[in-house]
C-alpha cells in the first residue's frame, strides 16, 4: 500500500456541500476586505483634506464657507467608521448560520483587520476633534 492510499483513508474527501460552504465563507471574507478598503479610503481621505486645509489656513486667512475643512474631515471619518462598523455587523449576521454549518471553526482574518483599522479610525477622529 503506497502513501498516497493511506492518506486518502484518513483524510475523507470534502463533498460539494463542503466546498461551497468553505467558498461562501471566503467570498464573506472578501466582501468585508472590500468593506475595509472602502473605511480606509474614507478615513484617509477625510484626514487628508483636514490637513491640507489646515495648512492652506496658515499661509492665507479666508473667511470660511458653510462647512470648514476640520467638519468635512469630521463628516468623512464618520461615515468611514459607521461604514466599516456596519459591514463587519453584517458580515457576523450573515455568517452565522455557515459557521454551524461548517466542519471547523475558521478563524476571521478580515474582521481582525477591520478592527484594526476602526481603532486607528477613532484615534484619527479623535485627533481632527480635539486638533480644532
Amino acid at each position: 500500500m503506497s502513501g498516497a492510499d493511506s492518506r486518502a483513508d484518513v483524510e475523507p474527501k470534502p463533498d460539494s456541500t463542503q466546498l461551497a460552504l468553505d467558498r461562501t465563507w471566503l467570498a464573506y471574507e472578501r466582501t468585508l476586505m472590500a468593506w475595509v478598503r472602502t473605511a480606509t479610503s474614507m478615513i484617509g481621505f477625510g484626514f487628508t483634506i483636514y490637513k491640507f486645509f489646515q495648512l492652506e489656513v496658515v499661509h492665507k486667512s479666508s473667511h470660511p464657507g458653510a462647512i470648514t475643512p476640520r467638519d468635512f474631515a469630521l463628516v468623512m471619518i464618520s461615515i468611514g467608521l459607521a461604514t466599516l462598523l456596519l459591514a463587519t455587523i453584517s458580515r457576523r449576521k450573515d455568517t452565522k448560520v455557515i459557521t454551524l454549518q461548517l466542519r471547523r471553526k475558521p478563524g476571521s482574518l478580515a474582521e481582525l483587520v477591520a478592527g484594526m483599522i476602526f481603532v486607528f479610525g477613532v484615534l484619527v477622529l479623535l485627533a481632527t476633534a480635539l486638533r480644532g
